[in-house]
């Protein structure tokens, strides 16, 4: 047995906050501890009122990615396969600093 549970990274779209949230729920009745988004606005909800800055997001973004150096393995939430830039880059920090990668929907 570990000396301590599995940390677990969600990584995908703020547009599936219902999905990733169903994957918190699971991994974490799984025994996980998790990190995912703490802030789940969809693009048109800033450009409607400027509620996320530039800046915001960019510091959001970074954040994220101390999130994955802390998890043992990334799960991107990615219904119907749909993956964004953001969740690219996300993947392709992931993989570089050796992280496993796994999907909740076939790519």
């Amino acid at each position: 047995m570990p000396d301590r549970p599995e940390i677990v990274c969600i990584c995908g779209s703020t547009r599936f906050v219902n999905e990733m949230s169903a994957a918190n729920r699971d991994l974490t009745f799984a025994g996980a501890i998790v990190l995912a988004p703490g802030v789940f606005l969809r693009a048109e909800d800033r450009e409607a009122d400027g509620s996320i800055t530039a800046e915001q997001k960019t510091a959001l973004d970074a954040l994220h990615l101390r999130k994955i150096d802390l998890a043992d393995r990334v799960l991107v939430v990615n219904p119907g396969g749909y993956i964004g830039e953001s969740t690219s880059k996300e993947i392709a920090y992931a993989r570089a600093t050796g992280k496993p990668v796994s999907f909740t929907d076939p790519s």
